[in-house]
This record gives C-alpha cells, structure tokens and sequence, in this order.
C-alpha cells in the first residue's frame, strides 16, 4: 500500500476540463465487462454541453482489467512543441510540431468486481465473480485454522494424560515443589 505523497505525482488537470476515457479491448468481451463498461461510462464521462465544464479535454481517465480486477489510472495530457528541420541544406527553415505525452496525476486505485444486480439493491444476479473470497472469510479461515491447532494440542495433552493412568505412571509419583500444582496453589 502506497499513498499518494510517495508516488510523487507530476502533473495536474484543470478545474472543470472534461476526461478523455480510455477502455481496454476487454470490456467488450462479456456482456458483463460491457455493462460495467457503460456504468463507467455513466460515472466518469462528463457530456459535451455540461453546465460549470470548461470546452477542453486535458487529461485521460484509463481503465483497464488485469487479473479480473479493474486498474483506474488518471493522465495528464502535455503538449511539447519539437522543432525539426525540413531541409537540411536551407538555412532557417523549421517546421514547429507539436508532441503529446502522458504523464500520471492519480489518483490511482484497483476495484474488484463482485456481484451486479439486476436493481438497484437487489433482485437476480446478472454477474457474479466466483474467485472473489471476501476478506471476512480469510480472516474466518484463518481463526478455524488456529483453533484446530489448539484443539489437536489440547486432545494430545488429554489422550497423554489417560495413557499414563492407564499405565499407572501418575499415581505413583510424588509432587515434587517444582510440579504445577504445588507452585500455582
């Protein structure tokens, strides 16, 4: 995990500028990325005519999947001005071109879809990502699996302890001033 004042981030966008999306050739292999594709759509584009937005675009807004998980990336579109020469023999006589580059301004961020419903909260399932195992149920698994060592050490102790009865070994011997009893009495 890294935060943002690590990554130290060049570029900026402007107040208002519209993004440029950028989708990966994924999103129209399922109808499922399809969908989730135009919910992005619907999230981060801004129409042409929106009032308090400026008439420009200035940075683009990329998405990508990777792993099943969807990679948001924020860019900066700069212009540099290359001057090239036309002809080598003339003297003077360059042409001015102008350069785009992106250069990353985050923020930047991984989501993992999960499940899509048909309504709004609920109703029938229309996606469900069956490799998605929930941070509850690691954290769950990961208890249980604890547990069961405690367990098979506690049932040890107990078949141990019946054995030596069994064999007669505890009663016959004396406590000692070292034996557990005798010191946490």
């Amino acid at each position: 995990m890294h935060t943002m004042e690590e990554l130290h981030f060049t570029g900026n966008a402007l107040k208002g500028s519209r993004p440029l999306l950028s989708f990966d050739a994924t999103f129209d292999a399922t109808p499922a990325m399809r969908l989730i594709k135009e919910m992005l759509h619907h999230t981060f584009g801004i129409p042409k005519g929106a009032r308090k937005s400026k008439p420009f675009t200035d940075h683009v807004i990329s998405f990508t999947i990777a792993d099943g998980k969807i990679w948001f990336r924020n860019y900066q579109v700069s212009e540099a001005e290359v001057a090239k020469d036309t002809d080598p023999d003339a003297p003077k006589s360059k042409a001015v071109e102008t350069e785009l580059s992106l250069v990353e301004i985050g923020p930047r961020f991984v989501m993992t879809p999960i499940v899509i419903l048909e309504g709004s909260f609920g109703g029938p399932v229309i996606y469900e990502n069956k490799e998605f195992v929930s941070p509850n149920a690691i954290r769950a698994d990961i208890r249980s699996r604890k547990a069961q060592k405690y367990h098979a050490r506690t049932q040890e102790k107990t078949k141990r302890e019946v054995k030596m009865k069994a064999l007669g070994i505890e009663e016959g011997r004396e406590k000692g001033e070292l034996d557990d009893d005798v010191l946490f009495a």
